[in-house]
């Protein structure tokens, strides 16, 4: 079977995806590039994540099961893997050794003795083929996580998110601890945009605190008005 250069193409591991989905196990025949195993016939039983490894066609190959990649194997053809009845030698019927002609003088030389050799062909086994060894499948890793500390309508608001799961949702901090965090983050944009926040902060709070004042001044100057009419 001539099996260089085959291999499965996108819409065939889709038509073996969906047949493990019915709850068949397709057969394929290994190509050139699976090594010494090539033309073998082997059925897959599982198709793994390709993100993890490009070797995600699982086969079942004798009593193995192995990853391969879709250009390790390709669709067997309609009645691959059959085994064909070889047919059996006849048997060597033994045949039977002539009697020798001679004259027995029992009185002088003993009868003689006859051997018949019957040779059978020597039975050469068949190697078994080379086991591919089982690559380890990586472990795909955890989802990135995502810490976001944002500055909106004169608060600073923390969250988190791990992938599409939400881990916290946006809560207050104080200032002092936003000051905190960004100080662990030695970019200085990031510090000269803070400043910048925070500045802009103390002067408001500053210009209302002076109104309070004056505010309280006012009221203070009145109660002793009123204290003094009193």
């Amino acid at each position: 079977m001539d099996v260089a250069g085959q291999g499965l193409s996108t819409d065939e591991v889709q038509n073996i995806r969906e047949a493990l989905a019915a709850g068949r196990k397709p057969k394929v025949v290994f190509t050139a590039s699976a090594g010494q195993i090539a033309g073998q016939v082997g059925q897959v039983v599982e198709l793994t994540d390709p993100a993890v490894s490009d070797e995600f066609v699982v086969v079942r190959f004798g009593r193995d099961e192995l990853p391969f990649s879709p250009a390790d194997v390709a669709v067997a053809p309609r009645g691959a893997g059959r085994k064909v009845a070889e047919p059996q030698p006849e048997p060597q019927v033994q045949a039977k050794p002539a009697e020798p002609e001679f004259v027995l003088d029992r009185s002088r030389e003993p009868a003689p003795k006859v051997e018949t050799k019957v040779e059978t062909p020597d039975a050469k086994p068949t190697p078994a083929p080379a086991r591919r060894p089982v690559k380890a499948v990586k472990a795909k890793g955890p989802s990135g996580l995502t810490v976001t500390l944002a500055y909106a309508d004169g608060e600073w608001t923390v969250a988190a998110q791990q992938g599409s799961k939400s881990l916290a949702k946006p809560y207050v901090v104080k200032p002092a601890e936003a000051l905190r965090m960004v100080a662990l983050v030695d970019v200085p944009g990031v510090h000269e945009a803070v400043e910048q926040i925070m500045g802009a902060e103390r002067a408001e709070a500053e210009q209302q605190a002076e109104r309070l004042r004056a505010e309280l001044a006012e009221i203070e100057a009145r109660l002793a008005e009123l204290r003094e009419a009193g």
